[in-house]
């Protein structure tokens, strides 16, 4: 039987074969591309920083927010003080779009993360054409030929990259490729479940060297302080933004400022 992880990228790699074109004309579109913001300056500061995202729903809890226009919701982000947006562009599960990406693109004037499940090459450069300042790399659905190569290529592009774990061995794996940042998703994505120590297990095992971010399943400004308590440098956060009715509210919830 598929893992949730398995049965997402399958669905992915369909949805990028429906839209691909050769790969040199991609790489042709790279000199039209907005210049790459600083996503790792961004979210290396004294305090905690807060990557908030523009997402819809989740496999796990299905719609979450209409979001009739995620540009608006972006900007509340962006005035909430915010150092990076994250948008969606996985269409099965999560019901965003590489529009939405675009969209927001043209308006933010802060590093966005392109979130989604890259598992090919060219998914990497696609990433970079729209625009993004900071690519996701999931350890869990790549081989470890898959993960420098493509950590590689993105470095070459001029992205930053967050390459996320979600226990011990992951970590070893994301280590041999000398990340500059590593995300810490305390959802197993292959069967949704969410692990409440994953953090303080996880985090304290990533050298201080590297920025460490906290991912899924935060909603109160005591997971945040604890986050904080454990070394974590960022947090990444969806569902209780886009549930709050007020993301600038959300924000202040959950920062403290």
């Amino acid at each position: 039987m598929k893992s949730v992880l398995e049965s997402i990228i399958e669905g992915v790699l369909e949805d990028v074969e429906s839209r691909q074109i050769p790969i040199s004309s991609l790489r042709e579109k790279l000199s039209e591309a907005v210049p790459v913001r600083d996503a790792y300056s961004a979210l290396g500061r004294d305090q905690l920083s807060l990557i908030a995202e523009v997402k819809r729903a989740s496999p796990s809890k299905g719609s979450l927010a209409e979001i009739a226009d995620p540009v608006v919701l972006a900007k509340e982000y962006e005035s909430g003080g915010v150092q990076v947006i994250s948008v969606l562009t996985e269409a099965r599960r999560f019901k965003g779009s590489i529009a939405d990406f675009e969209a927001v693109r043209k308006s933010a004037q802060i590093p966005l993360l392109r979130k989604d499940f890259i598992v090919t090459e060219y998914q990497v450069i696609e990433t970079r054409v729209l625009g993004a300042d900071l690519l996701l790399l999931i350890v869990a659905g790549l081989v470890d030929s898959q993960l420098r190569d493509f950590y590689q290529l993105a470095t070459e592009l001029g992205m930053n990259v967050l390459v996320e774990v979600h226990d011990e061995a992951e970590i070893e794996r994301a280590l041999s490729i000398s990340p500059r940042i590593i995300g810490v998703n305390s959802r197993n994505l292959k069967t949704l479940a969410v692990d409440p120590n994953a953090f303080s297990r996880l985090l304290p095992l990533i050298p201080p060297s590297i920025l460490r971010v906290a991912e899924s399943g935060i909603s109160t400004r005591e997971q945040v302080l604890e986050i904080e308590k454990l070394g974590g440098d960022a947090i990444l956060v969806g569902e209780s933004l886009v549930t709050s009715g007020n993301a600038q509210e959300g924000i202040l919830r959950l920062m403290g400022r």
